[in-house]
């Protein structure tokens, strides 16, 4: 089996695009949970909280109408972090990219919902005004690795893995297998994902977010006793995974080694966790690296901020690590990115192994007693010097996955 690592990065995100930036926010405990006052406007809305990702720009000359006229925001974003990623690599423009051996594999909850307001408008008025050729690309589930594919020439394998909120885990693990199988030299891997008010009713509807409305920079709080509900993030990460001898060899700088990865599902419900099968999934990423639990030093959690979840996933990681390892959750800061929190959290992981300094999972003030005894990283963060480090996802659908890195 091959070794894979990564060699290049490209991040949008409500904390920032680049480390420095992301850091910063990390270290001072800043969070991107802002009111957006249009949730209101909607009769039967909850929450009008959300964190939406920091401005950017594109350059008009590359990112133009015939560019992009397939993309919605969705896949512009996955473009845009792809770009990066290849630039950090030192592979933009490079030969590999349209030879075969590079290939893709991301995604996101769905595509951009926007266009499906022309479908609607074609069910109820019976016109197709509004629908052209690009609409359903738009809407598609697989619109931002083939979106990608096509803006870069890319002619290797293309995987979607449009599964909720591990779109961009799976996307991660999916591309290191087909690198480490000898498939593929190389891959762009992670997800995207734009905020919209149709997704945020998904969660509302249920109960789900968060209706701290007054006092945004206090939610979301997982893990707390007093916690009350997710918030909707949207953004893109896109990594470079390399195959370790093929980077070696052109001089790229690793940023870290993939080791382990695992995804399984529930086979019980579509939306209430099971914390049995969420401790298979890290114990089966423990042994895809071949690694026992004492190696680990610091697990990212999914730590959504809901009861249900929050509850499952510490359970099943004491199950696994019992009270030893520290445990954070970044969706304090950025809020739930559903398809890009796989790989925006996967990055984010790794850098903080890298600085030898963890995130403390913000607003975490007394841990509910129905949760699993941890050691919660809380307060200013922790100094910790770790070889390797865990990250866990789990979706809507019982689908739950985990990825083992390996500082470089």
């Amino acid at each position: 089996m091959k070794r894979v690592v990564v060699t290049g990065v490209g991040a949008l995100s409500p904390l920032g695009h680049d480390w420095p930036a992301v850091f910063g926010k990390l270290q001072s405990l800043t969070t991107a949970v802002q009111v957006v006052p249009a949730l209101g406007e909607y009769e039967g809305m909850l929450t009008r909280l959300g964190c939406l990702v920091a401005p950017f720009e594109l350059d008009e000359k590359v990112y133009n109408r015939k560019s992009t006229r397939s993309m919605g925001k969705v896949a512009v974003m996955a473009a845009r972090a792809s770009e990066l990623a290849l630039q950090q690599a030192g592979l933009l423009g490079d030969p590999l990219v349209k030879s075969g051996r590079l290939g893709i594999s991301c995604g996101s909850c769905m595509g951009s919902l926007s266009p499906i307001t022309d479908f609607g408008r074609l069910m109820t008025q019976k016109t197709t005004a509004g629908i052209t050729s690009t609409t359903y690309i738009k809407v598609m589930a697989h619109t931002a690795p083939v979106n990608v594919g096509v803006f870069f020439g890319i002619t290797g394998r293309i995987i979607t893995t449009s599964s909720a909120c591990t779109s961009g885990s799976q996307g991660i693990g999916y591309a290191y297998e087909a690198i480490r199988s000898g498939a593929q030299v190389a891959m762009l891997a992670g997800g995207a994902e734009e905020w919209d008010v149709a997704q945020v009713a998904v969660f509302d509807t249920l109960f789900a977010t968060s209706t701290s409305n007054e006092t945004p920079e206090k939610t979301p709080r997982p893990f707390d006793v007093k916690r009350d509900g997710l918030v909707l993030g949207e953004g893109a990460c896109m990594l470079l995974l390399e195959e370790y001898e093929h980077a070696k060899a052109r001089g790229a700088r690793i940023l870290a080694e993939l080791v382990g990865f695992a995804t399984n599902s529930d086979g019980t419900h579509v939306t209430n966790p099971n914390s049995a099968t969420q401790a298979q999934a890290m114990r089966a990423a423990l042994d895809d690296a071949q690694l026992s639990p004492s190696d680990i030093g610091y697990v990212n959690a999914h730590g959504t901020a809901t009861s249900n979840g929050d509850i499952a996933e510490s359970q099943a990681t004491h199950a696994v690590f019992g009270d030893r390892v520290p445990v954070s959750s970044l969706k304090s800061y950025m809020g739930h990115t559903l398809g890009a929190c796989g790989s925006l959290e996967a990055w984010m992981t790794f850098e903080m192994q890298r600085e030898k300094w963890f995130a403390p999972t913000v607003n975490l003030e007394s841990v509910d007693p129905a949760c699993g005894a941890l050691d919660y990283v809380r307060g200013g963060g922790r100094a910790l010097d770790t070889e390797f480090v865990m990250t866990n996802n789990f979706a809507f659908g019982g689908i739950n996955t985990s990825l083992i890195f390996r500082r470089a």
